[in-house]
């Protein structure tokens, strides 16, 4: 009998055997015309780096005064949310929280994509791309930017490391042997690369606030010291760490939105949820601890008023309670008890919120540091973005809906889908 191998079946896309077993995904060209929007965000980011590379960041809104814009803002608060990754890690496998195996791999993924947005939105903010390598070759040791590019560098490798037997999982990947057993032998060691990557990543986040923690000629980022590090170091942990298990769930709900399938159960939310406000509860309470005694203490010492730290709309007082109380406290509160972490109507605003806080943090220590004055001859300065600074930023959001894409559709990206979905189909009135 012969056969006919051009045959297609006109009830599956031409790549259905490429996808997760038991999960169906939507036609190529319905995926193709998602793809396409990105695509366009993509090619409009890359024409902003090439602007960038050939005339350097003259052609951005930086300037003396604003060395630190919206690039550095949008890498500490990716880099921020990205600490899913790591902390879900830990806790799956260094602490055994067998529950999040089911989204350890999204929250890998999402890592993946903050943590190497970030280094090429940084290569275009170092202004000089070619003499990046300077950093690594001829390391300043007494900076924190130093341990920054090391750890940040390092972890993305690991990043890499981790990600690599989701790639080998690939239903077509998957049947060749050898693939098969290094995939096996990497999973053996995952507790290894999550500890070393807590570690790395711990140090690189709390250095990243360090760094605005020592300017002592900025009176509204500095502060005191505990032991070598001043405490902007732990607050920038203890931020990212709240923030990044909330930013995994959210990416998970948009996807189920988006693909109309369940793809993780709501006790693993519940337990993300958990994990999130109990942190985001600990950081308000030394947040709010600094605030006060840099109100009543530093601000006086370096020759200013509390008042004197805000100005204007844009960097006014307002910030603070919003930043403290309604993107902190609030949501810390409604993650943190099972009444109300238990139901979507407060789960999801509340994750959000939290995400936007980090965010509003991570602004108001970047650019309102900078916009303060801070000699006597000097006035608010406000800083507003250009396209070219816009356009790169979006390509990262963009990139990383891509590479979410591409790992849904081809990868077994949620170990539940399947079993999930299944139990909806059975459920009456379901077909």
């Amino acid at each position: 009998m012969k056969t006919n191998l051009f045959k297609i079946n006109y009830n599956l896309p031409w790549d259905a055997d490429f996808f997760p077993r038991g999960c169906p995904r939507c036609s190529f060209l319905v995926f193709l015309g998602w793809l396409a929007p990105l695509g366009l965000l993509l090619l409009a980011g890359l024409a902003a780096c090439f602007l960038v590379f050939y005339y350097g960041l003259g052609v951005t809104a930086l300037d003396d005064y604003f060395g630190f814009g919206l690039w550095i803002a949008f890498d500490l608060a990716i880099i921020a949310l990205g600490a899913g990754a790591f902390f879900t890690g830990l806790l799956r496998y260094i602490l055994n929280i067998d529950q999040l195996r089911n989204i350890v791999n999204l929250a890998v993924i999402i890592g993946f994509i903050c943590y190497t947005g970030a280094m090429l939105v940084l290569a275009l903010d170092i202004g000089q791309p070619l003499r990046s390598w300077f950093g690594y070759w001829h390391a300043n040791v007494h900076s924190m930017l130093a341990e920054v590019i090391f750890c940040i560098t390092c972890y993305c490798l690991v990043l890499v490391i981790e990600y690599v037997p989701l790639v080998l999982e690939q239903r077509q990947l998957h049947r060749v042997a050898f693939f098969r057993l290094l995939a096996s032998n990497l999973h053996l060691f995952m507790p290894v690369f999550a500890g070393v990557g807590a570690f790395l990543s711990t140090f690189h986040q709390g250095s990243l606030g360090g760094m605005f923690g020592v300017l002592e000629a900025r009176p509204f980022a500095y502060r005191d010291g505990f032991f070598i590090w001043p405490w902007t170091f732990f607050l920038f942990v203890l931020s990212a760490i709240a923030s990044g298990p909330a930013f995994t769930v959210l990416v998970c709900s948009l996807m189920e939105k988006l693909t109309g399938r369940k793809l993780v159960s709501w006790d693993v939310k519940s337990i993300m949820g958990k994990v999130s406000g109990t942190l985001l509860l600990v950081y308000i309470f030394f947040k709010i601890a600094d605030t006060l005694w840099w109100a009543l203490g530093l601000s006086a010492k370096a020759g200013m008023s509390f008042r004197q730290m805000f100005g204007g709309w844009g960097h006014g007082f307002w910030l603070l309670p919003v930043e403290i109380f309604v993107c902190g406290l609030l949501p810390g509160l409604l993650l943190f008890f099972a009444a109300t972490r238990n139901r979507p109507l407060f789960f999801y605003p509340a994750a959000l919120l939290a995400c936007l806080g980090v965010c509003l943090n991570r602004y108001v220590v970047t650019v309102q540091t900078l916009a303060q004055p801070v000699m006597p001859f000097e006035k608010w300065e406000f800083y507003l973005p250009n396209w070219v600074e816009w356009a790169p930023s979006l390509m990262v959001l963009a990139y990383g809906a891509i590479l979410l894409s591409f790992s849904y559709r081809y990868l077994p990206l949620f170990p539940q889908e399947e079993q999930l979905n299944t139990t909806m189909n059975r459920l009456p009135g379901k077909g």
